[in-house]
């Protein structure tokens, strides 16, 4: 299979998994409480990873000993936080606005890094991500943008704004990540998800909030725990080893695309006009900053 070819397949793959990950959250609701569900995930993945990562693990040990909270943080943040935050949501809101208002984190990103690094920036960018506001505020509004003045936001919909900048701020804070390889960096983050998951645990115990895993609760975490938490990770590196980081990044945006599919396809979810609106406001704004993106020095003498 042609390098290209091969790199597209990947990708594709990665995105439909990360897109059923919010599929699998709604249709874990009375199943498997949300924060029941983000520990166990995390002891799946953490067995697995305690198999395949350990001699990296204990290559990097070093390094890891002295940037563990930064690591702990890693997974606090972007796996324990983002997913417990997602899962909530999703009690609350439909999966197809969960997997569309998930496309405003490369947005957030866009501000956090110009807000704290001044990260060069386009007018094209700033065209783009406009278009992508729009596009998430339909959603959080379903339709009714009125709603955002009267600050009247679906609770489930609050919590995915929540979820979208806990991630936003993970993916911005992994520049300071040490140099590991990969399989410890995962590893770690993913204990460390682990380990913060627990708190939220008791907390939903103690308000009676705790549901056990029934039989379709074991089959979604399963699919959590193996699938978005690992199998979608490690194909998403190749995928950038096969055609960088930057093509490879694009197929994120696909995320919306597949979830709006897997919703309708899998829980009978509606689709509305204001889906289909919104969709495409935030795809052409990603792909419009993008395109517009600030080029570095010698790819525009490049060209």
């Amino acid at each position: 299979m042609p390098v290209n070819l091969q790199a597209y397949v990947i990708l594709c793959i990665t995105t439909l998994i990360w897109g059923g990950n919010s599929v699998a959250g709604k249709m874990a609701v009375g199943h498997v409480s949300p924060m029941m569900l983000t520990s166990l995930r995390w002891v799946i993945a953490c067995t697995v990873l305690l198999i395949f990562a350990a001699p990296q693990v204990r290559r990097d040990f070093t390094a890891i000993r002295r940037n563990w909270l930064l690591l702990f943080g890693y997974g606090t943040v972007g796996f324990t936080a983002f997913n417990a935050f997602l899962y909530s949501a999703l009690q609350y809101t439909s999966a197809i606005n969960a997997v569309i208002e998930q496309a405003g984190i490369p947005m957030v990103i866009f501000v956090l890094n110009y807000l704290l690094f001044r990260t060069a920036f386009s007018m094209a960018q700033i065209a783009g991500f406009t278009l992508t506001l729009f596009g998430v505020a339909l959603t959080a509004s379903h339709g009714d943008l009125t709603t955002l003045l009267s600050l009247q936001l679906n609770q489930g919909d609050a919590l995915m704004m929540a979820a979208v900048l806990v991630y936003a701020g993970y993916t911005v804070a992994l520049r300071w990540k040490p140099n590991i390889h990969w399989k410890s960096l995962i590893a770690i983050s993913a204990f460390g998800a682990l380990v913060s998951s627990i708190p939220l645990v008791i907390w939903e115990f103690s308000t009676g909030r705790l549901v056990l895993p029934d039989a379709q609760g074991w089959a979604i975490v399963a699919y959590a725990g193996l699938l978005p938490s690992l199998v979608s990770q490690i194909l998403y590196v190749r995928g950038v080893e096969l055609i960088g980081p930057n093509r490879a990044g694009l197929f994120i945006n696909t995320i919306p695309i597949f979830g709006t599919l897997l919703s309708i396809a899998l829980i009978g979810e509606a689709l509305q006009p204001f889906h289909i609106v919104a969709m495409v406001l935030v795809l052409g704004g990603i792909a419009v900053a993008e395109r517009g993106r600030p080029r570095p020095r010698q790819e525009a003498e490049a060209r």
